[in-house]
């Protein structure tokens, strides 16, 4: 594992160490989620966008128009 320096304002760091206390967790352990996340967020736009272009390629409403409320029926 790599070790990093980050600079950020002196508040915020101790808000940021208070809140994962708080959590019973480290400023460290967060950071590591969030950059997981951070990664990870391109890949997931990407799988969004393949799903969304499959079912625009399967699904055809013949030009018909819906209204919001036919849309949000169940």
């Amino acid at each position: 594992m790599k070790k990093i320096t980050l600079m950020a304002d002196d508040d915020l760091i101790e808000a940021a160490h208070a809140r994962a206390f708080a959590m019973n967790t480290t400023l460290d352990a967060e950071f590591q989620v969030w950059l997981a996340d951070y990664v990870d967020r391109e890949r997931r736009a990407e799988k969004a966008k393949r799903t969304i272009r499959e079912l625009q390629s399967r699904i055809s409403t013949g030009g018909r128009k819906f209204t919001r409320d036919e849309m949000n029926e169940h």
